[in-house]
């Protein structure tokens, strides 16, 4: 059962980190593919980033803490939650790893002169 529950809390870690880097991509690219800067300055868009904000909380909620919340109301109470600990430890180191990335690129930048 504990290899299932580690498969499980490393796709469920692996699929939310895999949501955020589409959903700030496509934050960060968006102005190239959609328009010029002055398109950003209407009522539409405190909107759009509010909805996505919300849509973006329910995907990861469901992703994180779902199948917990499955399990724990089926009985499984110790299989939750070492389910939503072990997800969110991957998923603790994932974001470790990313500022790591962050770190060596800056620092790499400083190096080099950019």
């Amino acid at each position: 059962m504990k290899n299932i529950i580690i498969k499980n809390a490393l796709v469920n870690a692996l699929l939310t980190a895999l949501y955020i880097v589409i959903i700030a991509s496509f934050m960060f690219y968006g102005q190239k593919f959609f328009g010029g800067p002055n398109q950003a300055d209407i009522v539409l868009m405190p909107i759009i980033m509010l909805s996505l904000l919300v849509f973006s909380t329910a995907v990861v909620g469901s992703l994180i803490f779902g199948r917990p919340i499955m399990w724990y109301l089926d009985g499984q109470k110790k299989e939750a939650i070492s389910l939503l600990v072990y997800t969110l430890g991957i998923f603790l180191i994932i974001t470790i790893l990313a500022l790591v990335a962050l770190f060596i690129y800056l620092r790499l930048a400083v190096i080099m002169g950019a």
